[in-house]
């Protein structure tokens, strides 16, 4: 075995992403979730509207991003372990949170919040044009929502309607992948790394 193959190998089971689970509940896997339908595709995968069926929270409809990992080059997994590392840490009413993550031989999940209302840009097509007060509401709850992550050292780069989704309520929740600025910093737990979140 040659020593480029080694080191390609320890890179991989390096960004490999590791179990993340919901509070109270057990570790998760691909059987606990009844596939609902296609909620979204990307050249990497695909989001499903998925139910769990099994645990504490069985009957709970959920996000699952599944990311093949035979399409991935090593960057865009590190950015998938970013999106991860960096979703199980921060809790924010306004931004989409992490419940499960966990990986099969072959690909990549992660569990997150489904949104019932959507996101900003089929609402605001619909709608044509928004109120002044809608746009009041939709500003503050994204500042709120920015000025936490900014105060983890986190920018958010990719803002843009498709990625602000709406709860039945109509809170704003917003989601993206990650994606570090300096990876040498964002190896270091001591002093947390400036990420940009993009798509």
């Amino acid at each position: 075995m040659s020593a480029d193959h080694v080191k390609d190998d320890s890179i991989l089971k390096e960004i490999d992403i590791s179990h993340h689970v919901k509070e109270g509940c057990e570790k998760a896997d691909p059987s606990q979730f009844q596939l609902l339908k296609v909620l979204g595709q990307g050249s990497y995968g695909k989001v499903f509207l998925v139910r769990k069926i099994r645990g504490l929270d069985r009957g709970q409809l959920y996000a699952m991003k599944v990311l093949k990992k035979a399409t991935l080059k090593v960057r865009d997994r590190v950015r998938s372990k970013m999106e991860r590392d960096i979703l199980a840490e921060v809790n924010h009413p306004f931004i989409v949170k992490l419940h499960y993550a966990f990986q099969t031989e072959g690909k990549l999940y992660l569990i997150l919040d489904f949104l019932r209302g959507g996101d900003l840009f089929t609402r605001l097509s619909k709608e044509v044009m928004f109120t002044e007060e809608d746009v009041k509401f939709y500003l503050a709850e994204l500042a709120l929502a920015l000025d936490h992550l900014h105060s983890l050292g986190i920018i958010y780069r990719d803002l843009k309607p498709e990625n602000i989704l709406l709860d039945e309520e109509g809170n704003i929740k917003i989601t993206g992948g990650v994606m570090p600025v300096n990876q040498k910093e964002a190896g270091s737990r001591r002093q947390p790394p400036e990420i940009l979140i993009s798509s």
